[in-house]
């Protein structure tokens, strides 16, 4: 987003942008774990693994712990 800006983008512009790509990298992710994994994680053990699976995949911090906290009934 600080691209958008230094390019000259208003900031309300580039708030939209970023909130799409996050909206679109969230169901990027769902769908990859959907295909991995069958049922959520139960244990702090299976996130954590789910969390390295989604890290290797270039997957930011943000867009796991939002999708893992979503998925364990967490506040995301």
């Amino acid at each position: 987003m600080h691209d958008l800006r230094a390019k000259g983008i208003a900031d309300e512009a580039a708030e939209s942008v970023a909130a799409g790509v996050r909206g679109g990298e969230i169901e990027r992710a769902r769908a990859i774990l959907r295909r991995k994994y069958s049922s959520p994680a139960a244990t702090p053990e299976e996130r954590a693994r789910r969390a390295r699976f989604l890290q290797s995949r270039g997957f930011s911090y943000e867009i796991i712990r939002k999708l893992l906290g979503r998925l364990s009934g967490g506040a995301a």
